[in-house]
């Protein structure tokens, strides 16, 4: 990373930062995507909630029960 840079790109991360919408690790602010690719990483954010809030709502049940 040059000093004054932002961080290098990683693909694996910059999903991940695109698919958990609680953790931020600085790829999706550093990195725009463009054409086609952008529509997917819309995807991807509405997948990440999708799934944060039926973790949120089945852990909810579970402990609901206790």
């Amino acid at each position: 990373m040059d000093p004054g840079g932002g961080p290098s790109f990683n693909a694996t991360v910059y999903t991940l930062d695109l698919l958990l919408p609680f953790i931020d690790f600085g790829q999706e602010k550093a990195f725009m995507t463009s054409n086609g690719l952008q529509w997917f990483g819309y995807l991807l954010v509405a997948s990440g909630w999708l799934l944060a809030t039926t973790l949120v709502a089945g852990l909810t049940r579970v402990l609901g029960r206790s």
